[in-house]
């Protein structure tokens, strides 16, 4: 049994890993704290969890130092450029840390986490304790692990959507544009002007255009996959609901890559040749879900579930892939990610405590 701590649970992430926690069988005490709600206790904060909190917590929000002092492993739902202080305790003292924030994702690339979040590491040691913490990459890596960068969440939905493709090298890798959607809980919980309702309500609009901060992990995670350096364009759009991403890949084959294509279609339906490659590729991941011919990925299906699902097509006249894929920004894109993590990291069954069935409408 696991004792857990969450440092920013009242956030949508942290409540969200306070929630999937609360139905995990090997979770046998949580902790928990907020700066600021500290103090008071989450069902004031979260009227949902009411009558819901059990045994495991009291739902009291203690300082961040007591969550690290009562736990095995703690989950950081905190700002980037915070969570490292956590980590090295944890490290020096036999815990475990996931964390949510960017902090971890970039290995010992401190160049390109400074370029893009304006902020030098202050344990660069730990860093060296750290692995990235996308289980369809890294499963091995993780289960040795002490410290996690659990990815972003477009990120999540470029790199799945791209790895089959990339490890398979059918792809010119110059130039490969990843456009997304994703609901307004990515803002996160604090109100700012872009996401408030009449900002964001009956409007779909692309921001960060040329500079979002997930450009280079998908990057990064791409070029890891492929070998070799992957130029990345991405775009994120705000749509107007409250949780999910969409993303489209379009990324152009190589010369091998179509040849491949056809040999394996015999002069039939190219989209099933590759779809083939796909599910063979995620056939022993429980998350993630190729579609067959004639479904088309889409938000709903995958609420408040672990499962990232995803389609294929080849078109224009044979040159191009494009790959729709689909998540909650909030369970695969976030907190249920980093308890698949725990998972692993524990030795748990990987899919306890997200083995969600998405609801039906």
């Amino acid at each position: 049994m696991i004792k857990a701590g969450v440092i920013g649970a009242t956030g949508y992430a942290g409540v969200e890993l306070v929630r999937i926690l609360l139905r995990h069988p090997d979770i046998e005490k949580l902790t928990l704290s907020s700066v600021s709600f500290e103090g008071q206790n989450l069902v004031d904060v979260y009227q949902s969890l009411y009558g819901q909190l059990g045994i495991k917590t009291d739902g009291r929000l203690v300082t961040a130092d007591e969550v690290v002092e009562a736990s095995d492993v703690v989950f950081t739902a905190l700002p980037h450029g915070i969570a490292e202080k956590y980590a090295d305790y944890c490290v020096k003292h036999g815990k475990k840390l996931i964390d949510l924030s960017a902090d971890f994702r970039f290995g010992l690339d401190e160049a390109t986490f400074k370029k893009w979040y304006k902020k030098d590491w202050e344990f660069p040691e730990v860093h060296k304790e750290s692995v990235y913490g996308l289980p369809e990459m890294n499963r091995a890596e993780i289960r040795r692990s002490r410290v996690i960068g659990n990815p972003g969440c477009y990120v999540t939905s470029a790199t799945l959507a791209l790895l089959p493709a990339l490890k398979a090298d059918m792809l010119e890798t110059d130039t490969i544009i990843v456009d997304s959607a994703s609901g307004v809980s990515g803002a996160g919980r604090k109100t700012t002007e872009t996401n408030t309702f009449c900002t964001c309500g009956e409007s779909f609009s692309a921001y960060g255009v040329g500079a979002h901060r997930h450009q280079p992990e998908i990057a990064r995670n791409c070029s890891i996959a492929a070998g070799k350096n992957v130029g990345i364009v991405f775009t994120p759009h705000l749509i107007p609901q409250s949780r999910g991403i969409v993303t489209t890949v379009y990324a152009p084959l190589s010369a091998a890559g179509a040849r491949r294509i056809a040999e394996s279609a015999h002069g039939t339906d190219a989209a099933a040749a590759v779809r083939e490659l796909y599910t063979d590729f995620y056939k022993d991941e429980p998350f993630v879900r190729v579609l067959p011919a004639g479904m088309s990925p889409a938000s709903r299906n995958v609420r408040f579930s672990n499962y990232c699902d995803m389609q294929v097509y080849v078109v224009h006249d044979g040159r191009m892939l494009e790959i729709v894929s689909t998540l909650d920004n909030m369970i695969k894109g976030a907190a249920g990610q980093a308890v698949q993590n725990m998972n692993i990291m524990f030795g748990c069954v990987e899919t306890a405590g997200i083995d969600f069935v998405p609801p039906a409408f």
